[in-house]
């Protein structure tokens, strides 16, 4: 008898937790992203008055399509310049899945032979097959993302942009270092345990710059914070960058980001219950529980740029560098569920400072090289890998400043890489 007294006290034991489970879970605040406010200091160019020919033709060379967030952000920033110009699809031409190889020679050949008065390609080995055709089509104008030989080149047709995207990493990592600050708040974890893990593609200036201004951002709010980097070797790689993502966790990262254009480690994150902070835009629908926060460049204010210039048979820059100011460096909403509090006025708090120069990230008060002061800094403008011209002025390395591609590539104290990849 007593045992089926038990029993029945241990069944509505269970049913009891149970309920008050599911109340739990249904009174859990459900994921949303939180506004982040547009930047106030947007200078937008009149573009009212530009008259553009309706067979003008832009071609855009992609190395994915957009199932990679890297590529689909060039794609939409495209798309939304082509509207904003008041101009169709009609009017552009993609050219998807393009590889690093002489496939895009191909592609940038069809491209001026149906007629395309501008031509841009997006990834940084599409640079050399690029720079062979605009050679042979001086008449056409090329623009090329995160490449360097612009200015060695000589060609007037030929140009290389980027964006101060450090700034935006900046941006995330201060999102990143308030979240560990929670969590050491809270006794999830200590300060000494607040490691995050970054998975990163290829040891080029590029991803170190990224890597780096992403770490300084969130050391600015949670001083103790480390971080582990580990190279996949590929700039999209589905399962490598997921099983990077989850070796980082096992190795004890508590949160990740990455310099990666796949949904791998957004998606590791998910299933792992670990923040995650993504590159190149929002992964809030796939990963609700854990997404904080995403930085990118809108490329949309450089193609109305180089779509009006040449329009206009005016000269498009050599080397352009977005800002904060033109637009081009932007961060998502924020994730409800996963973000610290009060990140949204941090982010906008910090992002004013830096657009006015009161923050710089390569400020070399704020890190240090084998437990060193940097003094000075040779950066690699023509692409030997070789630094020769210094860019410290007055205690801050100026990236972006000589050329548009990032150059920073100094291994900082705080950061420990766990291997080397090299293309």
């Amino acid at each position: 008898m007593k045992k089926k007294v038990l029993a029945i006290v241990l069944c509505l034991a269970v049913v009891t937790a149970l309920v008050f489970g599911l109340v739990a879970c249904n009174n859990d605040e459900e994921a949303k992203e939180l506004e982040l406010p547009a930047f106030e200091g947007i200078v937008n160019p009149d573009y009212s008055k530009v008259e553009i020919k309706n067979d003008f033709k832009i071609g855009i060379i992609c190395l994915h399509d957009d199932s990679s967030t890297y590529d689909k952000n060039f794609i939409d920033a495209a798309n939304k310049a082509i509207a904003e110009l008041g101009l169709t699809k009609a009017n552009v031409i993609f050219k998807t899945n393009i590889p690093e190889d002489s496939k895009c020679k191909t592609a940038a050949e069809e491209l001026v032979a149906a007629g395309c008065d501008v031509i841009f390609a997006d990834s940084f080995g599409h640079e050399k097959f690029l720079l062979e055709v605009a050679k042979a089509n001086p008449n056409i104008q090329f623009c090329h993302a995160t490449g360097v030989s612009a200015e060695a080149s000589k060609l007037a047709n030929f140009h290389n942009a980027f964006a101060s995207i450090y700034e935006g990493r900046y941006l995330a990592g201060v999102a990143a270092g308030l979240k560990l600050n929670e969590m050491i708040a809270n006794g999830t974890i200590t300060a000494e345990q607040a490691k995050m893990g970054y998975v990163g593609a290829f040891t080029y200036a590029e991803v170190i710059s990224g890597y780096t201004s992403f770490f300084l951002g969130a050391k600015s709010v949670c001083p103790s914070v480390t971080m582990d980097v580990k190279f996949t070797g590929s700039w999209y790689d589905l399962t490598a960058e997921k099983e990077t993502a989850e070796a980082l966790i096992e190795g004890g990262c508590k949160l990740i980001s990455q310099h990666a254009d796949s949904m791998g480690a957004p998606s590791a994150c998910e299933r792992a219950g670990v923040p995650n902070v993504s590159y190149n835009g929002s992964t809030f629908e796939a990963c609700p529980e854990t997404f904080i926060v995403s930085s990118r460049i809108d490329w949309a204010p450089y193609f109305k740029y180089i779509i009006t210039q040449t329009a206009q048979g005016k000269a498009i820059d050599t080397n352009w560098t977005g800002t904060l100011t033109t637009g081009s460096v932007v961060l998502t909403n924020v994730g409800s569920k996963a973000a610290a509090e009060g990140t949204v006025d941090k982010i906008v708090e910090v992002r004013k400072k830096l657009a006015n120069g009161e923050i710089n990230v390569f400020d070399t008060n704020n890190f240090t090289v084998n437990g060193e002061k940097v003094t000075s800094f040779k950066a690699d403008l023509d692409g030997d890998f070789v630094g020769e011209t210094e860019v410290c002025y007055d205690g801050i390395i100026k990236e972006s400043f000589l050329r548009s591609a990032p150059y920073f590539d100094l291994r900082i104290d705080g950061i420990k890489l766990l291997n080397e990849k090299l293309g």
